[in-house]
């Protein structure tokens, strides 16, 4: 008997349909999932068995063929165990096919028949959104996609439950929206700093204009004290602004309490980031950390530390505030939008010159890992001239 099941594959930030086909067969008992599945998808196999045998469900016996179309497109994560399980059931006659039409599902399944959260609830939720379907999440999930103004999320807590809801055995109300989430984060603020008015003054400016900033002082001079304090002068979020952003977090797996993230993202990424880490990438891309500091503050530290080719690949997004990764299949776009902070230390030499008072070395100065000046020929002497 064959069962057909709505779920959603994340490119980027974009939810792409995926129709995940459930074919149940006599013959010798396997398992086989076809249309480019990745390795957590193969490995749905053994979850969806356990949870559906613990949640006292029936699991089949015959052989099982799962597609997940289209074909073409490369599909990865564990938000397909839940569609799969709910193919199998439907398959054996559990679930019937009709209640399954208008419906999409989406999440990861533990072995005990729990429904656990997966990341990119918002993006999903927009997908469902355009087609007009409801979406059967995780709780912890559906909390967050239901932020989606226009589309119905139920949030049971195990795969009983969705039987059950599936069948009309037991009711679900739709998940309300976390409007309580909503609140603005407590940010530091500049009534903290003592003193350090120039730099203050600084800060003022480049918030106030949308300036980038370099900031340059000994070690323990409040560099990093005064950079996780600028986004408390930028001001707060606008609903769509919101939005924007909390999809950027919500498909990197990165928001935490389910609500609009209103306040201004603040980001610091290591000095040993690479080019992939900052801009986002993968076989499917993901937002990196520029993209992750849309409408807030990208702050790196120890400028000088960070790679050439790190550094290379924030021109074109300060000056297009958006990044494009490029793959064989597809080219991804994601905004970044964001204002840069950098800290360094300031130059040995110059360090020394200020403590003893003395003028600073004329260029080229021996600074540790500057480029030696070039040697020159000594030039002789001027031939005298016979008297």
């Amino acid at each position: 008997m064959l069962a057909q099941v709505r779920t959603y594959s994340l490119y980027g930030l974009e939810a792409v349909p995926v129709t995940v086909e459930v074919d149940v067969s006599a013959g010798m008992p396997s398992y086989t999932v076809v249309g480019l599945p990745d390795k957590a998808v193969e490995e749905s196999r053994e979850r969806v068995r356990a949870a559906l045998k613990n949640a006292g469900l029936p699991y089949p016996q015959g052989r099982v063929v799962v597609n997940l179309a289209p074909a073409e497109q490369r599909k990865e994560g564990s938000h397909y165990d839940l569609p799969i399980a709910l193919g199998l059931l439907c398959a054996q006659g559990v679930v019937p096919q009709a209640s399954l039409e208008g419906v999409a599902a989406a999440g990861e399944v533990g072995l005990d028949g729990e429904l656990r959260p997966v990341p990119g609830a918002v993006n999903l939720a927009l997908g469902a959104l355009a087609e007009g379907f409801r979406l059967l999440m995780p709780a912890a999930s559906a909390r967050e996609a239901a932020l989606i103004e226009g589309v119905e999320v139920y949030g049971p807590q195990s795969l009983r439950q969705v039987v059950e809801f599936l069948t009309g055995e037991r009711p679900l109300e739709p998940t309300p929206p976390p409007d309580a989430v909503e609140s603005l984060e407590a940010v530091p603020d500049l009534l903290d700093v003592k003193g350090q008015a120039k730099a203050k003054r600084a800060l003022e400016i480049a918030a106030a204009g949308g300036h980038h900033l370099l900031m340059v002082g000994t070690p323990g001079s409040g560099k990093t004290m005064l950079a996780k304090r600028m986004p408390g002068l930028l001001p707060p979020l606008g609903r769509e602004e919101a939005l924007e952003v909390t999809r950027i977090h919500s498909a990197a797996g990165k928001l935490v309490g389910g609500g609009l993230i209103r306040t201004p993202p603040y980001r610091a990424p290591h000095a040993t980031i690479s080019d992939v880490g900052l801009i986002g990438g993968g076989s499917v891309p993901k937002p990196g950390e520029i993209s992750l500091a849309h409408r807030g503050v990208l702050f790196m530290d120890e400028f000088p530390e960070f790679s050439r080719d790190a550094l290379e690949v924030l021109r074109q997004p300060l000056e297009d505030a958006v990044v494009t990764v490029s793959r064989a299949r597809a080219s991804f776009t994601f905004p970044a939008r964001f204002l840069l902070l950098a800290a360094m230390n300031p130059c040995p030499c110059e360090v020394q010159s200020a403590q003893t008072g003395n003028a600073p070395l004329p260029e080229p100065h021996p600074c540790p890992g500057a480029p030696s000046p070039p040697l020159q020929a000594p030039v002789p002497p001027p031939a005298s001239l016979p008297g």
